[in-house]
């Protein structure tokens, strides 16, 4: 008889996968599942990785699990680790540390890293400075090509990007970027004024936002781009890699405050359960605060309630169909905003665009809204009354005057945030509908009183 030998399996749970070899060999999405799986044995997982992978781990990483990596590290990893990480990166994961945190992390750096860090911690949040990688491959126009490759394999050493060149003049001030294919084309003894440009540099300024930077980038096809300050002094470049990072971190944002919830900063299933309720009740108990003032609106009118019993079966359906538009709308405004393709000088056209639409779309769900009260009635599916013609265009005209405010609503509440500095994301679709519910009600009970008067009410 012969006996195969099983493959010995790795036991995640008997810790059998604490292997070197075996956690090299992974993916970065593997390793992310079990550090996950693993998050109290993170320090003895980040021990055996490569620094390779520790750093392309390390920067996915929710902040709890970052700080646990840090804290669990020997001294010599650890020095190891923050040294090689991008600037972006190491100053994203210290300007979320306490300042006592932050002075003792610091002091690991080399002298190099640490000025580099400290650099980009002294710009605004969210400005290109902090994205900014502070080395790149510069040259003089008056060099010959031949000095120029000269330089690029003394320097290529410390240095990851040089798909650009950039020139720039005596006093560091920048000139051109050429790509690095120029200089492989043309003889040695080329000068490097005679392959330049004749047309302006793009580059980017140092307290340029992250939202303009994307913009720019979106027009450019470039890998990179240079940053200047006012004075067109070359200070580093900022890689397309990076502009994808904070887009995606973005577009997670804006994503969850549109749901009406604070930001959270971490993986749904990482982030402690004490913090996710905190994070969400804020939203949850300033929209039942403005809800509140529904009920207020129907206390008001409850005598034309109670006289015609018949209104308040369409008090969903008129509501609703505000909230709705006005989340469209809101939408809408908020995605062109995040494009460019809608700046805060354009209000006047888009209300005028949107008072076209609202009545339109309020003119078609009052319609839809009027055949149900006729075609319900005269099928003897519901009595709505002798007087249910006049109920039916109540429905009518309620439903063009709310869709047509919350489609305004919706799409001017973006601009009022944005002119007051906010974000505009924080208009989102539950703000927005909490506002349209109570002013809807307002309209949908005037309009209703209005047309009855005298018969009904």
């Amino acid at each position: 008889m012969i006996f195969l030998k099983k493959k010995k399996k790795f036991n995640e749970n008997k810790n059998d996968f604490l292997n070197e070899k075996f956690l090299n060999n992974k993916n970065i999405d593997e390793l992310i599942k079990i550090i996950h799986k693993n998050p109290i044995l993170v320090g003895k997982i980040f021990r055996l990785l490569n620094l390779y992978k520790s750093i392309s781990i390390f920067r996915i990483l929710d902040l709890t699990i970052k700080k646990k990596v840090i804290d669990q590290l020997p001294l010599i990893k650890k020095m190891e680790l923050l040294n090689n990480l991008s600037v972006d990166d190491r100053v994203s994961f210290l300007e979320n540390l306490p300042n006592h945190f932050l002075k003792d992390l610091i002091k690991y750096l080399n002298p190099e890293e640490k000025k580099k860090t400290l650099v980009s911690l002294g710009y605004p949040e969210n400005s290109v400075g902090r994205l900014m990688i502070p080395y790149y491959l510069a040259v003089k126009k008056t060099w010959k090509v031949q000095d120029v490759l000269d330089h690029i394999r003394k320097e290529v050493k410390n240095s990851d990007f040089i798909e650009i060149i950039y020139v720039i003049d005596e006093k560091g001030k920048l000139i051109d970027d050429i790509k690095i294919k120029e200089f492989l084309l043309v003889d040695p003894k080329t000068k490097v004024s005679y392959i330049m440009k004749k047309k302006s540099t793009v580059s980017l300024k140092v307290t340029d936002t992250e939202e303009e930077a994307t913009k720019i980038f979106s027009m450019n096809n470039r890998v990179s781009l240079p940053v200047v300050d006012h004075y067109n002094y070359l200070l580093g470049i900022v890689t397309v890699d990076d502009i994808l990072w904070v887009l995606n971190e973005n577009y997670r944002e804006d994503f969850q405050k549109i749901g009406g919830v604070e930001v959270l900063n971490q993986s749904y299933m990482n982030i402690p359960l004490y913090s996710l309720i905190k994070k969400r009740a804020g939203w949850l108990i300033l929209l039942f605060i403005g809800e509140m003032f529904t009920t207020t609106v129907m206390q008001n009118f409850s005598s034309v309630i109670e006289r015609a019993v018949v209104l308040a079966l369409f008090i969903p359906l008129v509501v609703s169909s505000g909230g709705n538009s006005g989340s469209q709308a809101s939408s809408l405004i908020i995605q062109a905003m995040a494009l460019g393709e809608v700046k805060i000088k354009d209000w006047w056209i888009v209300m005028k665009r949107e008072i076209v639409c609202g009545f339109f779309l309020g003119s078609i769900l009052g319609l839809t809204g009027f055949l149900r009260v006729v075609v319900w009635h005269n099928a003897k599916l519901f009595n709505y009354g002798p007087h249910w013609i006049l109920v039916g265009i109540s429905v009518f005209f309620s439903l063009i005057g709310i869709v047509l405010w919350g489609t305004l609503s919706g799409s001017m509440l973006p601009f009022i945030i944005k002119k007051f500095k906010g974000d505009p994301a924080t208009s989102s679709a539950p703000f927005v509908a909490t506002i349209v519910d109570v002013i809807g009600l307002i309209i949908y009970f005037s309009i209703s009183y209005t047309l009855l008067h005298g018969t009904l009410l």
